[in-house]
């Protein structure tokens, strides 16, 4: 009787097993989208918690005379001609280094909830990446983020640091 339990138990775990491997083949290995309010340890120098992107001392040196800011509008990702001129100054030399990388940050103030400002941040970064990807930048080049409100650039409670904190971050 013991032998006949024994062997079902061994049956059970390694039908258990076969499942549980299978299972997690099954799951996609990439995201387009990496949401890391608290950061990716071991990120890029300046930019603390991004994903590492290894381009040359060209494009890094070019990267510095751009603007690497752009902002939205109060609960919006939608892209303005203001920011539509500097994501044209970015593609421009994206596209004259075509193997170049960049982050794109999404950030927001600090009105709304946790989850909600993840998404926001998210819809922006991904708006700013949608723009690079109609220019001509190929979309695996530009890696998108979102901290929400984790990261403020302005302290306080004033439309003024509402509008600064409502932004995407290019890096390189």
């Amino acid at each position: 009787m013991s032998i006949s339990f024994s062997k079902i138990a061994v049956l059970a775990v390694l039908s258990s097993a076969v499942a549980i491997t299978t299972g997690c083949a099954t799951k996609r290995t990439t995201s387009e989208v990496v949401v890391a309010p608290l950061g990716i340890p071991g990120g890029q120098v300046g930019y603390n918690g991004a994903v590492i992107v290894d381009n040359s001392s060209a494009v890094i040196t070019g990267a510095e005379n751009l603007q690497a800011v752009v902002y939205f509008g109060f609960d919006s990702s939608e892209i303005t001609s203001q920011a539509a001129s500097v994501l044209n100054q970015h593609a421009g030399l994206l596209s004259s280094n075509p193997a170049a990388g960049v982050v794109i940050a999404g950030h927001t103030d600090e009105r709304g909830s946790r989850e909600y400002n993840i998404a926001l941040g998210e819809r922006r970064a991904q708006s700013a990446r949608n723009y690079l990807a109609a220019q001509g930048i190929a979309a695996n080049n530009i890696r998108v983020i979102s901290y929400g409100e984790e990261r403020p650039a302005a302290a306080g409670n004033t439309e003024d640091a509402y509008a600064q904190n409502r932004r995407a971050e290019l890096s390189y």
